[in-house]
């Protein structure tokens, strides 16, 4: 049995959970040992009682891994387990990092620079419109939106990164061959087919149930740098997340709504409770600090750090200086066309990353 085939043995097992199979792999040192131990000596390991034992020891019963891995890879569904590379970043550290994810897209370097947008699964028209509104202007800064492809908020804040030709991850709580809400479907399609990854640590046919959401929810206040809450009632599971952001470290966001409608109660209880109040993108970018950015050692006439950021808009902007650059000058560093370059600016511009100035000049912010 491959090293792979262990772990995902030991994940489809239930009852167990990440922090079990951690203290096991830390008696056992690997998974393929876990599966071969005994039932008395798995019972000396700190939080694993008979039951939990005699699942393990039977493991055959309970599990399949190479019919897994083999439906997985026909489905085009990659299985990244926590030692592989391209495992996000931010969840190595979380306190109960999930053993492996089953991603459905790609995953890449610049979604660790993540915000995690979260709501309620009833959106008013008013929380659907703030969220596309925010998650539009995030994701145009250079941020992967994160949610949990729920209905209401979650949705409109995949689809305005989508509109934005940002990037977005979706976090579900659900296996991927039995994907919740069903009709999100065609957005899980468009965001594996180009804008992201659809990722769950559930068996490819785990149904969602009242555990597993809450479960997805620590993913996505884990893998986020900071977690914007749109829209919520005093019980809503998004209240869940902010928490679990604040345990973390995360900064929590939230937009405030009108005081009588309870579907913004959670909302402005997380504002009383401390949340940074929220009602445009640059409130969140202005506490952040600074926008993604990756080395750049390409542009023309100029070497810079520069944004993460589609080729186009990267070479203008590492066109652009410090100085009061006129538009012509531009123009020439980048040797792209007037109108390319006009419009481009434009969105460099949305995007915060430059200023204009009086008679067509422009510079860095």
């Amino acid at each position: 049995m491959t090293p792979l085939e262990s772990l995902v043995a030991l994940n489809m097992l239930p009852k167990i959970g990440p922090v079990r199979v951690r203290r096991l792999l830390e008696t056992f040192g690997e998974p393929a040992a876990v599966l071969k131990a005994t039932k008395d000596r798995l019972m000396r390991v700190d939080g694993i009682g008979e039951e939990t034992a005699k699942i393990l020891s039977s493991w055959q019963d309970h599990s399949d891994p190479a019919a897994e891995i083999r439906e997985a890879a026909q489905r085009g569904i990659r299985i990244v387990t926590i030692t592989d590379e391209d495992y996000p970043e931010p969840l190595r550290d979380a306190y109960d990092p999930p053993l492996l994810l089953y991603v459905w897209g790609t995953l890449e370097s610049r979604d660790r620079h993540s915000i995690g947008v979260v709501g309620s699964r009833r959106a008013t028209t008013y929380g659907r419109q703030a969220t596309k509104k925010l998650s539009y202007q995030l994701a145009q800064s250079g941020f992967t939106i994160v949610s949990g492809l729920a209905r209401g908020i979650d949705t409109s804040a995949h689809e305005a990164a989508i509109a934005a030709n940002g990037r977005t991850i979706a976090v579900i709580g659900s296996g991927l061959g039995k994907l919740y809400p069903p009709e999100n479907l065609g957005l899980a399609e468009k965001i594996a087919e180009g804008y992201g990854a659809v990722v769950s640590e559930f068996p490819l046919h785990t149904a969602p149930d009242k555990q597993t959401f809450p479960m997805r929810n620590r993913i996505v206040a884990a893998w986020s740098r900071a977690l914007l809450v749109v829209e919520c009632p005093a019980w809503s599971g998004s209240l869940i997340t902010a928490n679990l952001a604040s345990e973390y470290g995360k900064p929590v966001f939230a937009v405030p709504g009108p005081i009588d409608k309870p579907t913004s109660a959670g909302c402005n209880q997380l504002i009383r409770d401390g949340a940074t109040l929220v009602a445009d993108a640059s409130h969140i970018l202005d506490d952040l600090g600074e926008l993604p950015f990756a080395r750049n050692t390409s542009g023309p006439g100029l070497h810079s750090d520069v944004p993460e950021l589609p080729e186009e808009e990267a070479l203008v902007f590492a066109a652009v200086s410090s100085d009061e650059d006129p538009v012509d000058r531009i123009i020439e560093r980048c040797g792209l066309p007037a109108q390319t370059v006009t419009s481009t600016l434009m969105k460099l511009e949305m995007r915060r990353l430059i200023r204009a100035l009086p008679g067509f000049r422009f510079a860095r912010r």
